[in-house]
């Protein structure tokens, strides 16, 4: 499995509600846990054995979910071309708030000034503040919030003029 497939898994697992999964392949094995109440993926364990101590193991029957996927239509370049866009410089979970008790950093319609702190990322327990490249309008946020965000995602569309 390659990285964007072990993310996708994550998502997946993360939305469905389960709150455990356990993936064990050839020579990669994926543990995925998840608290119920708020859906937030706890721990996410992948060990890869040596090709050469790989044991033969006893088949056992999978159950697999059938994945649904919702393909959102995008929305046409032409009304977006004159925006500028806001991509995450790292993985990690996106958040609004610097904590759950404070305000969002910045709503739809707000200016922003270079330098502005529009959103945190947390990434290995570190949480990174994004800062505005440009000063502007907000015209759209694209990530909900406590959600997963990958490199270079569009986070904002900006309306420099």
């Amino acid at each position: 499995m390659d990285l964007k497939e072990i993310q996708n898994l994550i998502k997946f697992v993360a939305n469905s509600g389960v709150a455990e999964v356990k993936l064990e392949m050839d020579d990669v094995k994926i543990t995925i846990r998840t608290t119920l109440e708020t859906n937030v993926t706890e721990a996410t364990y992948v060990q890869q054995l040596p090709a050469q101590a790989a044991l033969p193991q006893a088949q056992v029957p999978q159950v697999t979910a059938p994945v649904v996927v919702n393909v959102a239509p995008e929305a046409p370049a032409a009304n977006d071309s004159k925006y500028i866009t806001i991509k995450s410089p790292i993985i990690g979970t996106f958040y609004r708030k610097p904590s759950p008790d404070k305000p969002v950093f910045t709503e739809v319609g707000s200016t922003v000034s270079k330098g502005d702190v529009l959103c945190v990322i947390e990434a290995m327990k570190l949480f990174n503040e994004i800062e505005s490249e440009v000063s502007g309008k907000i015209v759209k946020i694209l990530v909900d919030d406590m959600s997963p965000v990958e490199f270079d995602q569009p986070l904002f569309l900006v309306d420099p003029s």
